[in-house]
């Protein structure tokens, strides 16, 4: 079967890398995007031969994802349901899901603790979710280096919205859903750092930031000061 294989360069290769090793050992599987939107997993993973199922509320990216998908000719891959990351095991049977994606929804939803159950719900024993969320000490990096003190004190501790979690918060509610977290990554180290004139103009820039950003993604600190944090947990 062949490869999935991103699109976003450096931003996402991380995510990208654990989904690959992860779903070739497996061959073709069932994935289900919650909040997936437009499709920039669900495509990528469909012409790699997954049956991709995508849960959103919106109507419009769901409209986005159907052209997206005819487009690059896997529409018959992909099932798209309008509704809800909590409403899960509404439109998917519990226990059939090899791999969950859960990617920057637990910053918005109403309960990030229900939505974590449904993920795993409908993993069966042995599948795994694939969980990305806002990182907290980015959060704060961010605000002071753009000169808002105060709010980066206040976004040390004080509830943010959208949210923003660290490893523990995280850790907490993976476990709490019974969910086993497995690896952690730290996505978009530099990449957001970087000025993009620096990656357009120096020859082979992208990829060896790319293979900065693979190289730093498990090490702490560099992790844990991320745009993004990523766990791949067990069910």
């Amino acid at each position: 079967m062949p490869r999935s294989r991103t699109h976003a360069g450096p931003r996402y290769a991380v995510v990208w890398a654990v989904l690959n090793a992860e779903l070739d050992r497996r061959g073709p599987a069932h994935v289900v995007d919650a909040g997936g939107g437009t499709g920039g997993f669900a495509v990528p993973l469909a012409q790699a031969g997954h049956r991709v199922t995508v849960v959103d509320p919106s109507p419009d990216a769901l409209a986005a994802l159907a052209r997206r998908a005819a487009e690059r000719g896997v529409a018959d891959r992909i099932t798209a349901h309008q509704g809800d990351a909590d409403d899960l095991p509404g439109f998917i049977e519990p226990g059939t899901a090899d791999v969950v994606l859960c990617h920057s929804v637990l910053e918005v939803v109403d309960d990030p603790a229900r939505t974590l159950a449904a993920v795993a719900g409908v993993l069966r024993t042995g599948g795994c979710a694939s969980v990305l969320v806002a990182n907290r000490v980015a959060a704060v990096v961010a605000r002071a280096l753009s000169g808002h003190f105060a709010s980066a004190q206040e976004a040390l501790s004080g509830d943010l919205e959208p949210r923003r979690y660290d490893l523990d918060a995280l850790s907490t509610l993976v476990t709490k859903a019974g969910l086993v977290p497995e690896r952690w990554h730290g996505v978009r180290v530099l990449a957001d750092l970087v000025p993009g004139a620096v990656v357009d103009v120096e020859p082979d820039a992208e990829e060896a930031l790319v293979a900065l950003e693979l190289a730093l993604a498990e090490r702490p600190p560099y992790r844990d000061i991320a745009t993004q944090l990523h766990v791949l947990a067990r069910r």
